[in-house]
């Protein structure tokens, strides 16, 4: 069976076979990965796959206790660094995003309770059959961002919302074509038992 069609490269092809679509529960990689999807806003997903090892480097390895202490020396340098997308809004977004983190911890006991209470606790397994059935947003994204923005994240629109749920195995969208379509049904179904 054909793996869905959009990873074409290497790393991409590696990342939607290991990776993609498998259920997160992690907080520090929950919140790599939120802010991951903040930073490919209009660039594409190879590109910040190709600088993950380099972002985990630049923001001590997604630590949101010391992301959220970062001073002006340390964005400049941040600014400087060709390892990351050098962009200021991004930048302060992170820094930003985990104060807000380090919040939602607080009052949910963790990033994970907080953000899988927006799909019921368990992951959405969809039956798309092609690429065009998959959406750019859903209700539940909407809410998680609408959420997400209220609590004082940035870069965390329904469409970045959306692609984090695929990506943190939230929701399903391998096509049921695609061998991790079954795998990702099965993963599931046995963590439930």
């Amino acid at each position: 069976m054909p793996r869905c069609p959009w990873p074409t490269k290497e790393l991409d092809i590696a990342y939607h076979d290991r990776e993609w679509g498998v259920p997160l529960h992690d907080d520090r990689a929950l919140f790599e990965l939120l802010i991951l999807e903040g930073a490919q806003a209009g660039l594409s997903w190879s590109t910040i796959l190709n600088k993950r090892e380099n972002y985990r480097a630049a923001f001590d390895q997604f630590d949101a206790k010391k992301i959220s202490r970062y001073n002006a020396r340390k964005v400049a340098a941040l600014l400087a660094d060709p390892g990351i997308v050098r962009n200021r809004l991004k930048v302060a977004a992170t820094i930003q995003n985990a104060k807000a983190f380090l919040a939602v911890r607080k009052d949910f006991g963790s990033f994970d309770r907080y953000l899988w209470q927006f799909i019921g606790g368990k992951p959405i397994q969809n039956s798309r059959r092609e690429m065009k059935d998959v959406p750019a947003r859903t209700p539940e994204s909407d809410a998680m961002s609408k959420d997400l923005l209220k609590r004082g994240f940035k870069f965390v629109g329904s469409t970045i919302c959306y692609a984090f749920m695929q990506a943190s195995g939230m929701v399903n969208d391998h096509l049921i074509t695609c061998p991790r379509h079954r795998a990702i049904v099965v993963a599931a179904d046995v963590r439930r038992l």
